[in-house]
């Protein structure tokens, strides 16, 4: 018989398993952690260089269609004003596409490859909307000759 206690082959097993969790590499698998996702590229955002040929050609594109509207200079005035209306849609092309490079859409439309289909209602709103702004803008120029 001996003085101490005796180690019960259950004990010893779980001496070991926790001897086996201590030295070992791995994570304890009894604590569970959710994982976690992190995008690791920064977000899509257009960058200056980017947006500074835009607003420019769009401010002067504006300028030319402003500005023979608003003085009617000469004969040449509605054909400064049509090409600084070129100029613009130009600008607005420029900026859409750029826009939608990076992630951005219109208001009332799906996200590009989301897989949804925009409702048809919102597409004819913006369509009424840029052909009555051409309307507009021909119309005013029309009226310069």
């Amino acid at each position: 018989m001996e003085a101490g206690p005796r180690d019960t082959e259950q004990e010893a097993a779980e001496r070991r398993l926790a001897a086996e969790r201590l030295n070992s590499d791995l994570p304890d698998e009894s604590v569970v952690t959710p994982e976690v996702e992190v995008e690791l590229r920064p977000a899509r955002r257009l960058r200056i260089w980017q947006l500074a040929p835009i607003v420019v050609l769009g401010a002067i594109g504006s300028l030319m269609f402003a500005f023979p509207l608003a003085f009617e200079f000469g004969d040449g005035g509605a054909v400064v004003a049509m090409l600084g209306l070129l100029i613009s849609g130009c600008a607005a092309g420029w900026g859409m596409m750029a826009a939608r490079r990076v992630g951005h859409t219109w208001p009332g439309l799906p996200a590009r490859g989301s897989g949804t289909r925009p409702d048809w209602r919102v597409i004819a709103l913006y369509g009424v909307l840029v052909l009555a702004l051409v309307g507009l803008a021909v119309w005013r120029v029309a009226r310069l000759r």
